[in-house]
């Protein structure tokens, strides 16, 4: 085919598109009406178009006229001319009437956005729906009905949503018999245009089942199907067609495999008309094609395939960004566009056995597709055009004129998710690129509208600046950067967990030495760490420390510290970078023996590695930074240096509850500093402790600067915290624990020089708090996860969810039914979304708080629905909790939520300010005001906006809280390492007999 040859062609169809429609506009750019006019002024400033696709979001919570009245004023109460005039009128700031007036306006507001809306919904019921279909029939095009309301988060909530389809299928199945056969030359009798069913049904996979996630395909795939089944059952039974919508890239390949898995069901074998979306942004989507190319031939199964461009190239290029991923999509639309039309020709070369649905509003790729199908000689009835309903009037007429095949996509549902499906049309089709603001809002000649994309992309490639050189850090390393969080969509990562795990399993039972000096040490003190799943399983046993032990190591360490003290702070630096190494190529192994030794899921043990990776590189950047002496004023005749010095031996006391990433933050950051290490781990999390020791081994640390010595407190706990020798405790644990350390440490012991420092973080009782106008959607998943990730077994775990009056009701039942819907079970299952709690004696210190929580409040859920064998607690949520009460203000460390009222914002500020500790919080609103209030008046160290209250990165958000959370700086920030070190200043004095060398820094120098 020759491609100069075409695009002439293509050109000449668009053309002829483009006359058909002349002088028509989607009603979106009409400026003749209210949509118009607002749209219009978005395009032209980008921040009120933020401030309105926001507020259109929020719009369906604001149910009363004094929250609708004040976000309006939050929204757009501002002088700038660029803000329309009746948004003005809403906020307050002009018109005449006053408040009576701005009510009105609000009024008029509301109705016009609703109508807005309303414009790209079929129905907000199944009657609606099945009225505009039938109009729409009536009017010559064909449509497909989509169910807004995918964001289910929980399995009642997915069962409503199958509902919602069986609903919506048998009131089309009533009414099909009434409507005609779109003529066309297909050799079908009775089917729209000779070759398609006149239903068609598209569903989005993943609301069909709450708990669908990527490290689980195989589970996300069964429960997916066991509801899909039967609405395909009874769109076969109508003689329908249902498409697969493909979603967000975590979605993908479960969507994939549940399409094949049905397409080739023997139940369904016979019936060709089943289709799957694919996405023409996605980097892959040519592989997955020629997959399902290969699979469809292989198994001599027609299938259909639609293509559209994407609706989640924000979505996927943040999350990927967020993550250290690469971004999965093409970042230049013009990439697009070009991978459309390369698609759309390697489908249409295989229309024999594939029906293709191009889904566009560009009209070159339309055009393309047409000319293309033309020059292959696929006959008409083997693909069709398909639109968006209410989006684009003109592109779907000019269709209709040119190529007679137009199939409508049609949502129908809720004001709610019909609002969250409307800003994300609206930001699609706002966008600078976007082909109809193009075409029908700037008015952009049809020779650029029409160009090859290739052209496009090389104009666009050729006139951007050379991106700027990334300045190296100190030392002249690379900026710090977040090591990768684990990509579940990557199969190999899934395998690769589950070699780890029996790798791992494989060495249960081994004795584990302590390493002192730079040797392993037994002892004959063993205590078995066990698997919190299956306690009869002894992951390791562990040799324990007494006080001879302690002081080998304190000998060793003082041995050591003069040279490791004068050691440079760049060999320091090189040493914890040579151990992020050694942990990046050891991943899978420090992830798979969390799980066994302390329950954490996949996803949260392979997190605490890569936050321990980052606490070695961010410490090293940091201590080259620190490192170099600085020169203090700038008087002359004299020269001021500050530096810094290690204090001496540190005893590091670390916590079960992040057992790699805490343990070797603290550990590294005394290490890199200049300060000798004695490392007490926890003896629940003994053999996880070890891996620090293997992995400094490995990096070269000479003897004696790090010496790992589990052992029981009530031996050598208090020996090693008053030894005279240590100057350094840094602990993470309990409150009670942390303050022990602080009050045995103040005292001076025989032969002690120095000044004991204390650096403790010691637990939280974390808020959150839901605003009146929160997206429930985010809340109650962000909440679920933050009170119940890891069985809530965090210092930053939600433990108290203070709700609004005016969403209370609403929330809980979604929360309720959500946290109803999850899998218990051993963390070693990734289809567990939570598993048991670290030990007995924990188990039993969280039931006594579940039988506390029982009397002081009433409980909302309580899931007995535990296996037999482990050391399972029942998730457990409360309400009616009062400040007062005991569930309200002392830490648990478990999978209970204490659920509390507030009739105001400011009241929710005050009780989740109402304890003594200040670690973490989390505010969910679409208030503007109130999230600035949050800022100034939620007083913990680290304040979550619209997210979790866990899952704090370092250098990103340091972290760490003030009054009884805790003593120092944050960890993961740029004041950490100054609490290890003293700070030293030489002066000397440079004159000499008068003489004074001159010093271009100095600032008598004119």
């Amino acid at each position: 085919m020759d491609q100069q040859h075409l695009d002439g062609k293509v050109v000449e169809r668009g053309k002829e598109f483009f006359r058909s429609i002349s002088g028509e506009a989607p009603s979106i750019f009409n400026k003749g009406w209210w949509t118009g006019k607002v749209m219009d002024w978005a395009m032209q400033n980008e921040d009120f178009k933020v401030q309105l696709f926001r507020f259109v979001d929020v719009l369906p919570y604001l149910n009363t006229s004094e929250s609708l009245l004040r976000h309006i004023r939050e929204y757009f109460a501002t002088e700038d001319a660029d803000i329309p005039p009746v948004l003005k009128w809403g906020a307050g700031k002009a018109g005449i009437g006053g408040a009576l007036t701005a009510k009105l306006m609000g009024m008029t507001i509301r109705s016009n956005i609703e109508g807005m809306a309303r414009q790209f919904i079929i129905g907000d019921n199944s009657k609606e729906a099945v009225k505009g279909l039938a109009k729409l029939r009536k009017d010559g095009f064909t449509f497909t009905v989509d169910l807004l309301g995918e964001a289910t988060v929980s399995e009642e909530e997915s069962e409503a949503y199958a509902q919602g389809y069986h609903e919506v299928v048998d009131a089309i199945a009533r009414e099909q018999e009434k409507w005609k056969a779109l003529p066309g030359n297909g050799p079908v009798e009775g089917f729209d245009w000779g070759a398609t069913p006149k239903v068609n049904v598209s569903i989005k996979p993943s609301a069909l089942y709450s708990q669908a996630k990527p490290v689980d395909v195989e589970g996300s795939v069964r429960g997916i199907l066991s509801r899909l089944v039967p609405i395909y059952r009874k769109v076969v039974a109508m003689g329908g067609f249902l498409c697969i919508d493909m979603e967000q890239l975590k979605y993908k390949e479960m969507t994939l495999e549940l399409f094949k898995r049905l397409r080739s069901d023997p139940e369904f074998r016979h019936y060709p008309h089943l289709s799957i979306v694919l996405q023409a942004y996605l980097r892959d989507t040519e592989k997955d094609l020629d997959d399902l190319l290969h699979w469809a031939r292989s198994e001599k199964l027609p299938i259909g395939i639609r293509l559209v461009k994407g609706a989640y190239w924000d979505y996927e290029t943040v999350i990927a960004k967020q993550n250290g991923w690469e971004i999965p999509v093409w970042t230049d639309k013009p990439e697009s566009d070009i991978a459309y039309e390369k698609l759309a020709h390697r489908i249409l070369e295989n229309s024999d056995i594939v029906y293709f649905a191009c889904a566009s509003h560009n009209v070159r790729t339309i055009a393309a597709v047409m000319e293309t199908a033309l020059a292959l000689n696929v006959p008409e009835h083997r693909y069709e055009f398909q639109v968006l309903y209410g989006m684009a009037e003109p592109v779907r007429k000019g269709l209709k004129n040119v190529a007679g095949r137009v199939r409508l996509y049609c949502p129908y549902g809720e004001l709610i998710p019909g609002m969250a499906y409307l800003v994300r049309r609206l930001l699609e089709n706002t966008a600078n690129e976007s082909f109809l603001r193009q075409s029908f809002a700037e008015g952009a000649a049809l020779e650029r509208l029409l160009e090859n994309p290739q052209k496009t992309l090389h104009r666009l490639l050729a006139a951007r600046p050379e991106p700027r050189a990334v300045e190296p850090g100190p030392g002249g390393l690379p900026p710090f950067t977040n090591d990768a969080m684990i990509d579940f969509t990557v199969p190999d990562n899934r395998k690769a967990f589950v070699e780890a795990l029996a790798d791992v399993r494989s060495r249960f039972g081994q004795t584990v030495p302590l390493y002192i000096g730079g040797r392993d040490v037994t002892t004959a003190d063993l205590i078995p760490t066990t698997n919190p799943a299956k306690p009869a399983e002894v992951v390791a046993s562990i040799c324990q420390a007494g006080r001879p032990e302690i002081d080998d190591a304190i000998a060793a360490a003082k041995k050591a510290a003069l040279t490791w003290r004068d050691t440079s702070p760049a060999d320091r630096a090189a040493y914890l970078r040579r151990a992020a190494d050694i942990c990046r190529k050891r991943i899978w192994e420090l992830s798979a023996w969390q799980v066994v030794e302390v329950g954490k899921q996949w996803d949260q043990a392979y997190h605490d590695v890569t936050e321990g990776i980052d606490f070695l590189e961010y410490y090293a950047r940091e201590m080259l930074r620190l490192g170099a002496p600085r020169r203090m004023g700038r008087a002359p005749g004299e020269h001021n240096h500050l530096f810094y010095q290690p204090k001496g031996i540190a005893a590091v006391i670390a916590p079960w509850n992040f057992p790699f990433a805490i343990a070797i933050g603290m550990a590294s950051a005394a290490i890199v500093t200049g300060n000798p290490v004695i490392f007490k781990p926890s003896s629940i999390s003994s053999r996880i402790g070890y891996n620090l020791a293997e992995v400094f081994r490995e990096a070269g640390l000479p003897e004696g600067v790090f010496n790992y010595c589990p052992g029981r407190s009530s031996i050598m706990g208090d020996y090693l915290v008053e030894h005279p020798d240590i100057s350094l405790i840094c602990f993470t644990g309990s409150m009670e624990v942390g303050l022990r350390i602080q009050e045995k440490a103040a005292k001076v012991q025989p032969g002690q020089r120095q000044c004991k420092r204390v650096i403790a973080e010691m637990g939280g009782k974390n808020a959150t708090i839901i605003d009146d106008d929160a997206d429930l959607d985010e809340a109650v998943l962000q909440v679920l996860y933050s009170a119940f990730g890891f069985q809530g077994q965090k210092c930053s775990a939600c433990s108290r969810v203070i709700v609004l009056d005016a969403i209370y009701d609403r929330f809980i039942e979604r929360l309720v039914k959500a946290a109803s819907s999850i899998h218990i079970g051993p963390s070693e299952d990734p289809s567990n979304y939570m598993g048991p709690v670290a030990d007995a004696t924990l188990q039993k210190n969280v039931s006594d708080y579940i039988r506390i929580a029982e009397e002081e409040g009433r409980v909302l859920l309580k899931r007995t629905d535990l296996p037999a064998e482990g050391c399972y607690v029942p998730l457990t949520i409360v309400g009616d909790i009062r400040p007062e009460h005991r569930i309200a203000q002392e830490e648990i460390f478990g999978p209970v939520l204490a659920v509390m009222r507030a009739a105001t914002f400011d009241e929710a500020l005050s009780i989740a300010n109402g304890t003594r500790f200040a670690l973490t919080g989390a505010v969910f609103s679409r208030s503007p005001e109130h999230l600035d209030k949050a800022r100034r008046e939620f007083r913990v160290g680290n304040l979550y906006l619209n997210k979790g209250s866990t899952g704090a990165l370092v250098e990103r958000q340091p972290f760490g809280g003030f009054a009884m959370s805790g003593v120092g700086s944050k960890t993961g920030g740029p004041d950490y390492l100054l609490q290890f070190m003293d700070p030293r200043v030489v002066t000397e004095n440079t004159m000499r007999r008068g003489f004074t060398p001159i010093d271009e820094d100095d600032d008598w120098i004119v």
